[in-house]
């Protein structure tokens, strides 16, 4: 997910999508420690989009206080 569709989402958006693909990290996880993943490197792209939403997250209440 880039950067500028992160940003245009809201912050109740935001969260409901960060808890979601956080869920979806830990399935494959899961998955990967059961039978190997076609492209393992899937886990690395998706962890770094949580880590994308999370510091616009608190970029977005850090700028509202």
């Amino acid at each position: 997910m880039k950067v500028a569709d992160i940003k245009n989402l809201s912050s109740k958006e935001l969260q409901e999508k960060l808890v979601a693909e956080e869920a979806r990290l830990n399935r494959m996880r899961l998955d990967h420690a059961i039978t190997p993943l076609q492209n393992s490197s899937q886990i690395r792209t998706l962890r770094r989009d949580i880590a994308r939403m999370k510091t616009i997250l608190s970029q977005n209440e850090s700028n509202a206080k």
